[in-house]
């Protein structure tokens, strides 16, 4: 009817209608893969500094900043559970969690650890700097997951958050340490208004913690002859790189390039996570 009435600014309404409607499509496709038992589930998301003080410090500070724009982008809620900042800038380390349909199907395969190559802001002389940052997803579990955990195998400590102790927390007496001895884990948490609130909040974590590693086992055992490398979660492995000088990020599981601001800024890491998802559809099909 448009085209019959010449009508120019109608079509191009009705065009870009359309290719609105083929990406939903798009992204809808590949919300049908996250058909595993937590992929709906909301996420806890980690990212911890490596060793290079102010450099690596900054880089977990600026994942961070991805992650969070990236969650805005999807209207997924983001909220703090534990921030440790640097001593001159950036985070030591940072938990946060990301609610929202699919949050950890989404972003479980973000785990791992994050290269960054950039021109050092930090550097009077202007020099090359490589830094690393790791990242751990682990999905949020309901009460309707049922993990044994032995009070006698927890230590808890409280103690007070203040000085570098993170601007999203509460500055009060309230902060709890929870560690589980038979696997030496550590959750913190600081963002809860009483030490009752922070400790159910960090045996939330923990839970979800040692259920990702039940299911990494798990997972590994299942697949010893033949593991795909997508999606893995395993955090030892160098999963990403972030060049600034060549404005390139390249995902090293599947050979997938973006810039590096787009990237960065939130804007293209889309493309990334729906290229992993991609790649992990086909070479289950195969």
């Amino acid at each position: 009817m448009a085209e019959a009435e010449e009508d120019e600014a109608m079509l191009a309404e009705l065009f870009a209608h359309l290719e609105e409607l083929k990406q939903e499509a798009k992204r809808h496709e590949l919300e049908a893969l996250l058909s595993g038992e937590l992929d709906k589930n909301d996420a806890y998301l980690e990212v911890h500094a490596g060793s290079g003080g102010t450099e690596a410090q900054d880089w977990a500070e600026m994942l961070l900043r991805m992650y969070s724009r990236w969650a805005e982008k999807h209207k997924y809620k983001l909220s703090y559970v534990e921030e440790t900042e640097g001593e001159v800038a950036g985070l030591k380390s940072a938990t946060v969690k990301i609610s929202g349909h699919n949050a950890y199907g989404w972003l479980k395969g973000e785990s791992g650890v994050h290269r960054l190559v950039r021109i050092s802001p930090f550097d009077s002389n202007a020099r090359r700097h490589t830094s690393f940052a790791s990242v751990n997803v682990y999905p949020v579990v309901d009460d309707s997951i049922h993990i044994d955990i032995n009070p006698a195998d927890l230590k808890m400590d409280t103690y007070r958050s203040s000085g570098a102790g993170g601007q999203h927390i509460n500055k009060t007496s309230s902060a709890i340490r929870v560690t589980h001895l038979p696997t030496g884990m550590v959750v913190e948490c600081q963002d809860q208004r009483s030490q009752r609130e922070n400790k159910e909040q960090a045996l939330k974590v923990l839970r979800s913690r040692l259920l990702q590693q039940k299911q990494e086992a798990y997972d590994q055992e299942y697949n010893a002859k033949r593991q795909s490398q997508v999606g893995s979660g395993d955090r030892s492995e160098k999963i990403r790189t972030y060049n600034q000088p060549q404005d390139r990020v390249t995902d090293h599981r599947i050979g997938f390039n973006s810039t590096y601001n787009g990237v960065l800024m939130g804007d293209l890491l889309e493309d990334v996570i729906t290229a992993l998802q991609a790649a992990d559809r086909a070479q289950k099909l195969e």
